[in-house]
């Protein structure tokens, strides 16, 4: 689960000389950041009318910690059965327990998506105590934040620092409600930055022990400020092993001034689906360094097919900002208003070409299709240099696979098979040249020497993405 941690401005935190006469260590004294942070920091209860009995009597903040991360109840009740309703079923029943931190004196206060998505009702407890009914003002489920309000007026609030200035080794303080335990404080060092575990959050990995009911509370530095918000843990058992996730503030706040201005997060999309670029990949097709994010598939009609952008195309740089790794992508496009214009740079066949696209707006994803068959009519399978026996695709499936050439696999072994080719994979391109036909496709690979590597665009089903064969060494 994920643990949210917020801080009220403070100044440094003084650091504690360790016994035994010289100062063999310097670690930090967290109790007067505590003092000052604690007040800020909330339980959240959720809320739920006419749910029905699922955990056998479990803490709510235990439940919601198994349905998190899908893994079975305690005690066989995986299956989580129905107990038959009653007529006190209609009551709200308790279902999670989570963490926040107050964002303004006003009453806005940050937590996880997770923590209040499907309840019925939002309770805030205070740490003097009060408790408060809180409204759902949005929720962004992509970037796992929320943000809700109470009806208070001078609370203390946090103060919120630059999560691009957190540095990999410097120690963080959470503070949460875990297993319903109000204000527990946990530390540890902040292990890792820009983790990829989703399109849109590059995580900051720290080892803060993170457990059930942390969710939605703050991870603070030793200034006082809150840098993240945490929000997952890796984990086999269900319990905490040293490795956990927060949001970044940059990102967070981003996402909470939309929800607060909007009710909802608008994000940017061109249209393509993307995957990393390898370094192999990367010195076949003349790159360089690995880096951009390669273009698999385009959807028809959306904002990068009517740019020019195609598949098999690189996407390196997004109006003149370097696209380092596929991750970037669908965090800078995301950030761009839709309706607005930018550039894009891409490496195509060897070159890169500049092109200007009008960002749509995000919606729902488009289902894949299929890889179609050979249909009856195309020209029979002939067998290249390279051990690869190809056949020409029908003007019917160009039409369905949207691309104007290629050649469908029909047959593959050795060097080629090793490099992951197979049976009905469509070759777009070989060694930076695009492919129209078989005789084509023929005449590229006989003059391939035997003794380098050789680039391959392939697209497999509705996505595209480029192999790489060797030769037997």
């Amino acid at each position: 689960m994920a643990v949210l941690l917020a801080a009220l401005s403070l100044g440094p935190v003084p650091a504690a000389h360790a016994q035994g006469g010289g100062s063999i260590a310097q670690l930090p004294d967290f109790s007067e950041l505590v003092e000052r942070v604690g007040p800020a920091v909330v339980n959240i209860r959720t809320l739920e009318r006419g749910r029905t009995a699922s955990g056998g009597g479990l803490d709510p903040s235990v439940e919601e910690f198994f349905r998190r991360f899908g893994i079975p109840l305690p005690g066989g009740r995986g299956d989580q059965r129905r107990t038959p309703r009653s007529d006190s079923d209609d009551e709200p029943q308790q279902r999670g327990v989570g963490s926040g931190f107050v964002l303004s004196a006003d009453g806005y206060i940050m937590t996880n998506a997770h923590v209040v998505d499907g309840a019925d009702e939002v309770l805030v407890t205070l740490t003097d105590k009060r408790e408060f009914k809180a409204r759902i003002i949005g929720a962004d489920k992509r970037t796992d934040v929320a943000l809700v309000k109470i009806e208070a007026t001078g609370l203390p609030f946090v103060k919120i620092g630059d999560s691009n200035k957190v540095k990999v080794g410097e120690w963080v303080m959470a503070i949460g409600s875990p297993f319903g335990l109000d204000n527990s404080v946990t530390a540890g060092i902040v292990s890792a930055k820009a983790r990829d575990t989703g399109d849109y959050v590059p995580f900051i990995q720290t080892d803060v022990a993170i457990n059930p009911g942390n969710s939605g509370g703050p991870l603070i530095n030793l200034r006082g400020e809150v840098v993240g918000i945490n929000s997952q843990i890796y984990s086999r058992s269900g319990g905490f092993m040293g490795i956990s996730f927060a949001i970044p503030m940059e990102e967070a706040m981003r996402v909470s001034d939309q929800l607060r201005t909007n009710g909802r997060v608008i994000r940017g999309r061109i249209g393509v689906q993307i995957a990393p670029v390898t370094k192999d990949v990367a010195e076949a097709i003349g790159l360089g360094k690995p880096a951009g994010a390669l273009v698999q598939s385009v959807e028809s009609g959306q904002p990068a097919e009517k740019a020019g952008v195609e598949a098999g195309d690189i996407i390196v740089k997004v109006d003149g900002k370097p696209v380092e790794k596929s991750g970037d992508l669908p965090r800078i496009i995301g950030n761009l208003k839709p309706g607005s214009k930018t550039s894009l740079q891409v490496f195509r066949r060897g070159s890169t070409r500049d092109l200007t696209v009008s960002i749509g707006e995000l919606e729902a994803e488009q289902p894949t299709r299929k890889a179609q068959q050979s249909q009856p009519g195309a020209a029979p399978p002939a067998k290249s240099a390279l051990g690869l026996t190809v056949a020409d695709l029908s003007d019917a499936q160009k039409k369905e696979l949207r691309v104007r050439g290629g050649v469908r696999v029909e047959a593959v072994d050795g060097a080629a098979a090793r490099a992951g080719l197979r049976e009905g994979d469509v070759i777009l391109s070989l060694d930076n040249t695009d492919i129209s036909d078989s005789k084509q496709f023929a005449t590229v690979a006989a003059r391939v020497e035997k003794a380098r590597t050789v680039s391959v665009l392939v697209r497999r089903g509705d996505a595209v993405n480029y192999l790489v064969i060797r030769p037997v060494r």
